[in-house]
């Protein structure tokens, strides 16, 4: 991964995929963090 991962734009998702879309926070998660190119929301935030 060479791309600095965007914070707000996963936060926003993680939201809305909350929100709107059901999903419990870790689906949620994992979803915004595969938008951003990681395999999941651990590999996201270990990056960090």
């Amino acid at each position: 991964m060479s791309r600095i991962p965007d914070i707000d734009a996963f936060e926003e998702r993680v939201a809305i995929a909350e929100y709107d879309g059901g999903l419990s926070r870790s689906e949620a998660e994992n979803l915004a963090a595969r938008a951003q190119g990681f395999a999941n929301a651990d590999a996201y935030w270990q990056w960090l």
